[in-house]
């Protein structure tokens, strides 16, 4: 499955890149759509790449249903394999030609990713893991290499990563988060996708994120990633957010959000 995983997100980051090369900043803009709300795009690109991820699982693990973000799938957890897929994860940025977007496959088993891969569309780079067998990067140049978290001395010297939401009264709320954490850590990052800030976690890039309103395709594979290269991964439960950071600062990291009120659901659209 993790196989599969990296040869699907490799072969959707292939299209994306090309459409995007073909099409540009204007041509996608003139065709986007928006979704959630206003501030929430959906290009025609998108949906090129759930298409061809449907239809290469279709054909390497057949019978095994999926869950996209553009086609929808099966809302509760099978007792078998499950594919969670978003084809462009970042999409604003990959509408304004920003280099920070990717493609997320993962494999779930009873609602729990067991396999996954996270295509870096622009840096070229596929980020992937196996429960219990670790997470690697391959690399442009072809060369691979094992993930493991960075080793913070504390949280004031961390490099936080987040998101916001797309409903104006959710980024209130995020907002009013974010100003109360900022003095306890080293600085904030908004890379503008979860998959991404995920696998940077991973990699040691940032030494923690959380995010609130996350859906499964955002997360599924980059959250596995995170935990097989060490991190502490807590996965949303009744409106709490995704948290994830190194072990040397994961309590203390806890305890500064919870503390500036970003624990558990927040006010606004869906908590």
């Amino acid at each position: 499955m993790r196989e599969t995983a990296r040869l699907v997100a490799a072969a959707a980051a292939d299209l994306v890149r090309r459409r995007r090369a073909e099409l540009g900043s204007a041509g996608l803009r003139a065709g986007a759509a928006t979704k959630s709300t206003a501030s929430d795009p959906v290009t025609a690109v998108d949906r090129e790449s759930e298409g061809l991820i449907r239809g290469l699982l279709a054909a390497l693990r057949p019978g095994e249903p999926i869950l996209g973000e553009e086609g929808g799938g099966p809302a509760g957890a099978g007792a078998g394999v499950t594919w969670v897929v978003d084809p462009i994860d970042g999409t604003v940025n990959f509408l304004y030609g920003i280099p920070a977007y990717g493609v997320s496959v993962a494999a779930e088993v009873e609602g729990a990713a067991v396999a996954g891969a996270v295509a870096d569309v622009a840096g070229g780079r596929v980020f992937h893991a196996a429960r219990c067998a670790g997470a690697a990067v391959d690399l442009p140049d072809g060369t691979s290499r094992p993930l493991a978290c960075a080793t913070p001395r504390d949280l004031g010297t961390s490099l936080v990563a987040t998101g916001f939401g797309y409903a104006a009264d959710r980024r209130a709320a995020q907002a009013a988060v974010l100003a109360a954490l900022l003095p306890e850590v080293r600085d904030i990052r908004r890379v503008g996708s979860a998959a991404l800030d995920l696998c940077l976690l991973a990699a040691g890039a940032v030494d923690c994120f959380y995010e609130h309103g996350l859906n499964r395709w955002d997360y599924s594979a980059g959250a596995l990633i995170a935990a097989e290269a060490g991190a502490e991964v807590a996965l949303p439960r009744s409106g709490s957010p995704v948290v994830a950071a190194a072990p040397a600062v994961a309590g203390a990291f806890r305890a500064a959000l919870a503390a500036a009120g970003g624990a558990g659901p927040l006010p606004g659209a869906g908590g």
